[in-house]
């Protein structure tokens, strides 16, 4: 160990290989990282990344970028994936591939749209009565606008890409291709006009796909409504059920003995009953006949009433009737089949004003969806405002109902409700359900009520309710069949189910389980938005006719064909220009016999085609148009995976992607979600500004990001003292090669076996490394570098190398070891640059400068096989663990102020184990041991003798050097002061000449 020597004769300083490096211990990334920037953007990186791939030499990776939406700034969810994005493509390229990143954006859609309504609300403008192409325009500008500012805010992130000419939704030839892409799903059948329960938003006044929708409580009324039993058959329904003249007489009976009883359903959308066509019990469920023999005062129950109820939930039920257990009784049990023979009365049946808009039978109908969970264990289903309520309602032929309309507002004619509304403009509840309620109230047809907090659907953009509401939409089919080869199946579920299974690999493997329940379960796909910023729907329907009609959508391919052409020249615009209609018709079509459908795509169906004009089209694209891996947030597994695997599956018969790779969400320290309004968010700018991008993202690459993210203060401090030990490493290596060069190189066969140690744990590491990269393990990737710089070099072999490399001459030892910190510089360089993007490049210039130089035009170095040696790690792995005695029983005497220095000690190490003694005494363990002069014994350890429990057969005793201290290497040796030079030992006086 070499420092400046107190009190010294001759100041041997000047003569010492101290390192030499300008790299300064502060990093001071958040004022230099932008200049990197501007260096790599000026000597163009990735345009030159992509020359080298020009002679076919290197195997294309396309990794296609999920598009994110062009409003706002971005957040820290977004720099997690676009970082995480970048460790892909850099890592891909390092390792000798073609990895190919074009960014790109969502543009149309609902948020957009919302931001300029609200402009022009404040305004005091009417939306509607805006020229709609110059709505369209002030929408374009609003996301050009903001893409400027994303793409800034990426790029700072360190991210590199073909920035300059990204892929956005709409382009006008993307537009055009999304079109085409849509005409696809006209053209093989699989389009059609439905009318079935969507998500509605009545404040955005359009249908929502589920993954623009999350869930947050809400409270509401739920309700105890009775119905009526008026008959115990279900004459000219065949729903399997038996019919009285089948049954036997005590059956008949006792089906009889029911006429009087009353079905007692429970929901908490009481806006929902005016629609109510049926009743569902659950099959497998126990119901029970409960008589009412006594009542508090305030019950709207009466003596003698008779209600079927689920046994698990009836105390329930009664109770919350303000019934007490002594005041019913249950009289038997009721069958399934039972159940079945029966039909009821609407509540409403009969009321006075009515006018007959009640007066109709409600049937019961098994359904597997009815559970004794909560409420009676019988569900009210109106099949206009349920999937489950619909597949009912098409089963047994019950009527849609027509009642509300797109604001929500009962429509205005139905008796007692007209014009009441669900859900206001401003997203608070109207006066619906208490219409309801107040008239079964009068009417005498309620039993309880009660306000509870519910998980409810709102919209991700307005936060407002939505509701299911039936309304005409165009569908996707995804289980008709449909053309094409059937590789991969004949429907798009099949072909989707078959993708999931045996195209795609799963990174986690749990995200293959959740895409594929999805896609097993989920109904026809919901194309169609009513709104106006996007890419319309380019089909005509036939006017007269039905959407079951053959002629019903028009299907001409030189139509298609004037469409798309027009969408490349002037984009998607062109669909509502004036004239636009007889323009596309062409002379083969008369106009006045066909309606335009304006309606737009779901956005999502925008981003499923993305691979169409992103991968086929582009010529940095992808060869095959498939991408090798997608790589989104959890929640795409019903977004952008999801809609990506439905689409191309309808128009390519596979999946887009080869590999899909998912990562969570971001919370705060203590795992709480992160909301502006708590005050716990972190902001990606705010982390640049105070620490600089590398500390960002170093903590993706130190978290698990399979699994929820934390991120704060606290986490950060942490981060940012990881990376302070990694540059440290760095440094030293910077320092101890000042002047290296060819001459200097070393043969690994010539050199010591600590070098050949060292050479033997990088060809380890460079394997895994390269392994994790490829399975996209970052975490692994870096904590086994980060261990292998601070403990395997820093703590180990720099520690003990550092007395050669500052004192020895121009020894062969001196030169294995700078040979080995070459070797180590070129693997770490590149190894971390893919994650610490600035860093790595701040070490490398420090080393070859030059206008044309960067660690990013690198690739990994090849690591010869032949540097592995299993048998000398096997040894040094012995060594490790005495030195680690060694080093532990002299800090006792540090501690106790016996020493000041490892240097000023001998100590004697007894050995019980012959092959371990022998190793150290083949290893120079004085100076891997850091000692002056050390005993290597195999005498019995005395009962003295330090001991660590983990290291069994290995004891020091502590002896002091014997000698005087050289004057320049600080050794406490016997020979010091016999040689020419003073003060110094035979070593140092050989260096000094």
């Amino acid at each position: 160990m070499c420092a400046d020597t107190p009190d010294q004769t001759v100041d041997y300083k000047d003569t010492l290989n101290l390192p030499k490096t300008d790299f300064p211990m502060r990093a001071g990334l958040p004022k230099r990282e932008p200049a990197w920037l501007e260096r790599w953007n000026r000597i163009g990186i990735y345009d030159r990344l992509r020359d080298k791939a020009k002679d076919g030499s290197r195997k294309p990776f396309t990794l296609h970028d999920g598009p994110p939406y062009a409003n706002g700034h971005l957040h820290i969810g977004h720099a997690l994936n676009k970082i995480l994005k970048d460790f892909v493509v850099r890592s891909q390229q390092m390792m000798g591939r073609d990895a190919r990143y074009i960014p790109g954006w969502d543009c149309h859609g609902l948020p957009i749209e919302w931001k300029i309504e609200e402009a022009y609300r404040a305004k005091g403008q009417d939306k509607d009565k805006i020229d709609v192409v110059d709505f369209r325009q002030e929408c374009r500008r609003f996301a050009e606008g903001w893409i400027d500012i994303q793409r800034e805010e990426f790029k700072r992130l360190g991210v590199t890409g073909m920035w300059d000419k990204p892929y956005l939704t709409m382009d006008f030839h993307a537009e055009r291709v999304i079109a085409e892409e849509f005409q696809k799903f006209l053209m093989n059948g699989s389009l059609y006009q439905g009318s079935k329960p969507v998500m509605w938003s009545p404040v955005e006044k359009t249908a929502l796909a589920e993954a623009e929708v999350e869930y947050h409580d809400r409270q509401t009324d739920a309700v105890w409504v009775p119905f009526d039993i008026v008959d115990v058959a279900v004459p000219g329904i065949d729903s399997g059920a038996m019919k009285a003249s089948d049954m036997d007489p005590d059956t008949v009976e006792r089906i009889a003995s029911l006429a009087t009883a009353k079905v007692v359903i429970w929901t908490t959308t009481p806006w929902t009953l005016p629609q109510n066509r049926a009743i569902c019990f659950g099959p497998t469920i126990s119901y029970g006949l409960y008589e009412i023999t006594g009542r508090p005062e305030e019950c709207w129950a009466r003596i003698g009433d008779r209600y079927l109820l689920a046994d698990a939930l009836a105390e329930e039920a009664l109770s919350a009737m303000r019934l007490e257990p002594e005041m019913y009784r249950r009289l038997r049990d009721v069958t399934p089949d039972e159940l079945a023979t029966l039909s009821c009365a609407h509540p409403l049946r009969g009321a006075e004003g009515a006018g007959g808009e009640w007066d109709y039978d409600v049937p019961l109908f098994p359904g597997d969806h009815v559970t004794d969970d909560a409420g009676t264990g019988f569900v009210h289903t109106a099949p206009s405002h349920g999937d489950d309520d619909y597949q009912i309602g098409r089963q047994h032929g019950l009527e849609m109902t027509y009642n509300i309309l797109d604001d929500s507002s009962f429509r205005a004619d139905l008796p007692f409700f007209g014009g009441e509304r669900i859900i206001k403009e401003n997203g608070k509840p109207g006066g619906a359900n208490k219409a309801v309620i107040d008239k079964l109230v009068e009417t005498g047809k309620l039993l309880a009520r009660r306000r509870i907090t519910i998980s409810d659907a709102h919209s991700w953009r307005s936060k407002a309710p939505v509701i299911r509401l039936n309304r005409p939409q165009w569908f996707a089919a995804i289980d008709r069949e449909i053309g094409g080869d059937g590789t991969y199946g004949k429907t798009i579920r099949e072909r989707a189910l078959t993708s999931i299974d045996t195209l795609v690999e799963w990174t986690p493997q749990t995200g293959r389980n959740r895409l594929h329940s999805m896609i097993e379960a989920r109904p026809d796909w919901v194309l169609s938005r009513q709104r106006a910023w996007g890419v319309p729907l380019t089909c005509f329907v036939k006017k007269g006719t039905a959407p079951t009609d053959a002629d019903f959508l028009l299907r001409d391919p030189a139509v298609n064909a004037r469409v798309l052409e027009a969408f490349e020249n002037e984009g998607a615009d062109a669909w509502y220009k004036p004239g636009a209609k007889a323009r596309f018709l062409g002379n083969e079509h008369d106009p006045d016999q066909y309606e335009q459908v304006f309606d737009i795509l779901d956005v999502w169906f925008d981003s499923g085609s993305t691979h169409a004009f992103v991968l086929r089209d582009r010529e940095d694209g992808s060869e095959d148009g498939i991408a090798d891996l997608y790589l989104e947030g959890t929640d795409q597994h019903r977004g952008w995976f999801h809609s990506s695997m439905l689409q191309a599956c309808g128009t390519i018969g596979r999946a887009p992607y080869r590999g899909v790779l998912t990562h969570g969400f971001t919370l705060d320290e203590k795992g709480m979600k992160m909301s502006k309004s708590v005050g716990n968010t972190v902001a990606p700018q705010e982390v640049i500004d105070q620490y600089g991008a590398d500390i960002l993202r170093l903590w993706v690459a130190q978290s698990d990001y399979t699994a929820d993210l934390r991120i704060g203060p606290e986490i950060l401090k942490g981060v940012a003292d990881s990376y302070r030990r990694l540059r440290n490493t760095m440094r030293f290596m910077l320092g101890s090669l000042a002047d290296f060069t060819e001459a200097d190189r070393v043969d690994p066969a010539d050199m010591p076996e600590l070098e050949r140690w060292v050479l033997h744990r990088l060809a380890e590491l460079d394997e895994n490394v390269r392994k994790g990269y490829d399975a996209y393990d970052y975490p692994g990737v870096f904590n086994a570098v980060f261990q292998f710089a601070t403990s395997d070099l820093s703590a180990f072999y720099f520690d003990i190398r550092k007395d050669a490399l500052y004192c020895d001459g121009d020894t062969a030892r001196r030169r294995a070891a700078r040979t080995v910190l070459d070797i180590l510089f070129h693997r770490l360089t590149t190894w971390l640059a893919p994650i610490l993007v600035f860093t790595m490049e701040e070490v490398w210039l420090e080393r070859f400068p030059g206008d044309d130089s960067s660690v990013h035009l690198q690739d990994i170095p090849a690591t010869p096989t032949e540097w592995r040696d299993a048998d000398l790690a096997a040894k040094w792995a012995e060594v490790r663990s005495a030195r680690r005695v060694v080093t532990a029983a002299l800090e006792i005497q540090r501690r106790d102020k016996v020493i000041g220095a490892s240097l000023e000690a001998a100590p004697v190490v007894h050995i019980r184990d012959k092959a371990m003694l022998a190793a150290l005494k083949s290893v120079a363990f004085e100076d891997v041991a850091i000692t002056s002069d050390i005993v290597l014994t195999a005498d019995p350890m005395p009962a003295e003798a330090f001991r660590l429990p983990e290291v069994e057969g290995v004891g020091v005793v502590f002896e002091k050097a014997e000698g005087q201290k050289c004057q320049r290497c600080w050794k406490i040796l016997p020979d010091v002061g016999q040689h020419r030079h003073a003060g110094v030992c035979k070593r140092c006086d050989a260096a000094l000449g």
